[in-house]
């Protein structure tokens, strides 16, 4: 383990994760001997969507009779929560392991804390997200957005995974609320998996990752030439509208999520 004021390192035998608090407490790096696997840049890497996925309509979400608006950083809608563009604090750090936090503040309209925390093995990454309020329920999401290289060693990604339906999408990128059997790709789509999010990423001769969660939803994006992006999450798109979790007092939303990986 190292660290500085811009970003920790853990390492767990070949592999090296560096992760930046000031910068939303996103991933910046995994390499796994020596091969990078995540898209550079101060955007990219991995961060967490926190306290909510994807996009909300119009930026507007209601808790009771309360209309809440949010910045519309992806016009029309809202996206991907404001955790990524946070600096978070640095709770604890081992060799392997660590844990951050941050103190939901303006513009999200209800106050609490939000922890993420890592645990790197030889083998995988461990990863857990935890929203808890200090005081009034609110509706929340939380998962996380990985900027994997479409390209590792000469061979391009495949996508695998068998989800229970895909979530139809309307000229608004958001989801309709019908159902559909899954399409293939190109994707910027939210599927189904009520029996955990399985994915698995597989550069032929390379490496094979595979994304797990016991979250039910995942949303796949591979409409860029750089990389893709395998997304577990708490809920779907809008879900703050159409399938809002509350969290309470006595209940913090909790979502964890798995990368194992093995050489080819």
């Amino acid at each position: 383990m190292s660290s500085s004021e811009e970003s920790i390192r853990l390492a767990a035998g070949d592999a090296e994760l560096t992760i930046t608090p000031e910068n939303g407490c996103r991933i910046g790096s995994l390499r796994i001997g020596g091969t990078e696997l995540l898209r550079q840049g101060e955007r990219y890497g991995c961060f967490p969507m926190v306290p909510w996925c994807g996009r909300i309509e119009n930026g507007q979400f209601r808790n009771g009779g309360v209309v809440h608006q949010m910045p519309l950083n992806s016009p029309p809608h809202a996206i991907h929560g404001t955790g990524r563009n946070t600096a978070w604090r640095t709770a604890r750090v081992g060799g392997s392991e660590a844990a951050f936090t941050y103190d939901l503040v303006d513009p999200w309209p209800y106050s609490g804390r939000v922890t993420q925390t890592f645990e790197l093995t030889e083998e995988g990454l461990s990863l857990a997200l935890g929203v808890e309020t200090y005081d009034t329920s609110f509706p929340a999401q939380a998962g996380w957005h990985p900027w994997f290289l479409r390209n590792l060693g000469g061979s391009d990604v495949r996508i695998d995974f068998a989800p229970d339906w895909q979530e139809e999408r309307g000229s608004d990128h958001l989801p309709t609320g019908r159902r559909v059997t899954p399409r293939p790709g190109p994707w910027d789509d939210c599927f189904g998996m009520p029996d955990g999010v399985d994915v698995t990423l597989t550069w032929p001769d390379e490496l094979e990752l595979k994304v797990t969660s016991r979250a039910e939803w995942v949303v796949v994006y591979d409409e860029q030439a750089e990389a893709v992006c395998v997304e577990p999450q708490s809920g779907p798109p809008n879900g703050l509208n159409t399938m809002p979790r509350l969290v309470t007092p006595v209940e913090p939303l909790e979502i964890t999520a798995n990368w194992n990986w093995r050489r080819l």
